[in-house]
C-alpha cells in the first residue's frame, strides 16, 4: 500500500499524518506512530472533511 504524507505536513517530521487510498477506504494514520491506529473513511466522507477544512482558507464551503 503506498502511504503519502500531507503537503502540510512540516519538514521535521513533527504532527504528521499520512493517507492511503483503497479500493473501498480511504486510511489516515500518524507518521510518527505508524504500527498506531488507522482511521477508516469512505470516498465521500474523506472528501466531505477536506473541503472543510479547505473552507476558510479558500471561501468555498459545503452547504450546511
Amino acid at each position: 500500500m503506498d502511504w503519502r504524507k500531507s503537503s502540510h505536513s512540516g519538514a521535521n517530521g513533527g504532527s504528521c499524518v499520512e493517507v492511503a487510498d483503497t479500493a473501498r477506504v480511504v486510511l489516515v494514520r500518524d507518521t510518527t506512530d505508524r504500527d498506531g491506529q488507522t482511521l477508516a473513511f469512505t470516498a465521500e466522507a474523506w472528501r466531505a472533511f477536506a473541503e472543510e477544512l479547505k473552507c476558510p482558507f479558500t471561501g468555498v464551503c459545503l452547504p450546511e
